[in-house]
Formats: C-alpha cells, structure tokens, sequence
C-alpha cells in the first residue's frame, strides 16, 4: 500500500489577490461583522452576507464563477492574500467542538466567499449546526479521525455517510502549525481513476460498500449499501471515507486499496498559510491531513470550515424553516 506523501502544491496555484483588493475584501468583512445582530447563524446576518458577497472584487468573483462552472482536474480552488491579520486573533481555540457563533472579521471572509460559490449549510447532529466551525487540534483528540485530531487524516469525501453531502468544502487557514508545514492532502477522481483497472472501477460502481458516519457527528447510523463511484462512467462522482467505508467482500477490499493507492499517487499537499482559502470539490475529491504536533499554547493551527450545496431546494424537506441547517 503507498504511504508516501503527495507533494506540495505551488504557491502559484489559484488566484492571489492584490492589495486593493485584500482591502476591498477586508472592508467588506469588517461592514458584515458589525451586521445586527451580529451573529452568524441568524437569518438577518447571512442574509446581509448573501447581498455583501455580490460586492467582492470582480476577479474573484469570476474565478469563483469558473470554478463552479468546472473544477478541474483537481476539483479545487485556492485564493490568496485574504485579510486575516494575526495581530487581532484570539488565542486559537482547544475546546472540543469549537465554532465561531459570534460574527468576526475572519468568520465574515469565510461566509462572504462562500456564498459567491452556493448556499452555506450545516448539519444538526455535527458542532450543533454552525455554519463556520472551526478546524483545530484538541487536547485528549490526538489521534481522532476527525478535524481535532493531529495525527494523519485519512483521504475523505466529507460525510461521506450522509445522503446530502456538501457539495463543497471551504477551509480558511487562520493560522498554521507551528513548523508551518501540516498539510492537507487533495486528489482527484479525475486523475486517479486513470490509475483503476476496468474491472476493479466496475467493483467500485456497484452497492458493495457501507459507510459510517465520522466521530465528529452525534448521532446518525451506517449507511446503506452504495458505489463508491457514481454517475457517468467517464467522469465519476466519489464517495469515499478510507476511514469509515467498508467494502462487503474481498473484491471489494481490494478494489477499495487499489483506489486508496491511485488517490495517493496523483494528489498533492497543500500547505495553507494565514489568509489562503482553498475549497474542495466534494462530489470529485477526497482530502485528508498530514500530521503535526500541537503545543496548545494558543498559537496552534486554526481553519474556519463551512459546507457549501449548489441547491437549496434539493434538501428543502430536510432544512426546518427553510433555514441553513440539515436534520
């Protein structure tokens, strides 16, 4: 089985912002955070965040606008030199099922870029249903196969278990590791399926496997049998957790391990530095995270994490009131 690391990704990658429109963006973020009643998961706020979110900087817009129209061959998207200033940072949080409630510069970013791209959503059952949450290292979580774990992540579809997963996944880094170095991993069914055999991408076509759901979620059972690759043949939807899927019999198995070896051999890592955002394709891509050592000394890593669908109508009956959080 690989277990060799992908390389990093080139910080040439995706679109970097320039410093009037760091600025642009900043002053948008800094008028959303002041938004009675100045919290993130009520209406009027992201409300206000949906019509503030047409006014960023025209070039982002439109590689936000590129990006839903065809991901790539990646599925993914990076944006840099995003206004997030250490300086004003709170120490980064430690406890167990951390999320920003209270709107703040950084958190107004997040939900700003995001809903250029679709609908920011949520789940009831995991970090009680807030739309930014919060990605950092938990004392006694270390070896969690989950976002406050430090060891490494196994690649991933999220909630690869529910039947309306995100659509997409963005992850704003606040701050890195200490050593600047932990990454996450991305790859691609695009590339990888490339790497399958025939007759082992037929084994992943048909309802072999069962997949639980993440520790990060409170409640919620196995799901039913499924593909893991679904959708036109020639271009696949994945749907994948190496941590949580188990395949129903032996071909299967093998056929899970061939995939896991071909995501390897054609992801890449990518290392986010304070004011990066990368969104992951969530229906083309899995991702995972290479490990690293917390200090917890308030200065550990830390990513606002939101989930994005296309369609809202697709998951009305599931969304109480028509609001931002699934059952």
């Amino acid at each position: 089985m690989t277990t060799a690391l992908p390389a990093p990704i080139q910080a040439t990658t995706g679109l970097t912002l320039t410093d009037q429109e760091r600025r642009e963006v900043a002053a948008l973020a800094e008028s959303l955070a002041q938004v009675p009643p100045r919290l993130i998961d009520e209406r009027a706020w992201m409300d206000a965040a949906r019509k503030l979110a047409c006014r960023l900087p025209v070039r982002v817009l439109e590689e936000v606008r590129d990006y839903r129209h065809d991901p790539g061959p990646d599925g993914l998207l990076i944006l840099r030199n995003l206004p997030i200033d250490d300086a004003r940072l709170p120490r980064t949080p430690t406890v167990p099922e951390s999320v920003e409630r209270a709107a703040t510069p950084p958190a107004a970013v997040s939900a700003l870029v995001s809903l250029a791209l679709g609908e920011v959503v949520a789940y009831r059952e995991e970090k009680s249903g807030a739309l930014v949450q919060n990605v950092v290292p938990v004392p006694g979580r270390e070896e969690s196969q989950s976002n406050a774990g430090s060891t490494l992540l196994e690649l991933h579809v999220e909630n690869a278990f529910h039947a309306h997963r995100p659509d997409y996944v963005s992850l704003l880094c606040l701050r890195n590791d200490h050593t600047g170095t932990a990454g996450t991993l991305v790859s691609s069914i695009r590339r990888a399926l490339l790497l399958v055999p025939d007759e082992l991408a037929e084994v992943l076509r048909a309802p072999r496997f069962v997949t639980e759901p993440p520790p990060s979620f409170a409640a919620g059972a196995a799901t039913p049998r499924h593909a893991v690759l679904e959708g036109d043949p020639e271009d696949p939807d994945i749907r994948v957790d190496f941590s949580a899927t188990t395949a129903l019999d032996e071909e299967g198995r093998a056929a899970l391990e061939v995939l896991r070896d071909a995501l390897l051999d054609v992801g890449a890592m990518l290392v986010l530095q304070p004011g990066e955002m990368a969104f992951v394709d969530n229906r083309l891509s899995v991702h995972g995270r290479t490990s690293f050592e917390p200090r917890y000394d308030g200065h550990d890593r830390w990513l606002h994490r939101t989930f994005v669908h296309l369609d809202n109508r697709r998951t009305r009956a599931h969304r109480p009131g028509n609001g931002f959080v699934l059952d």
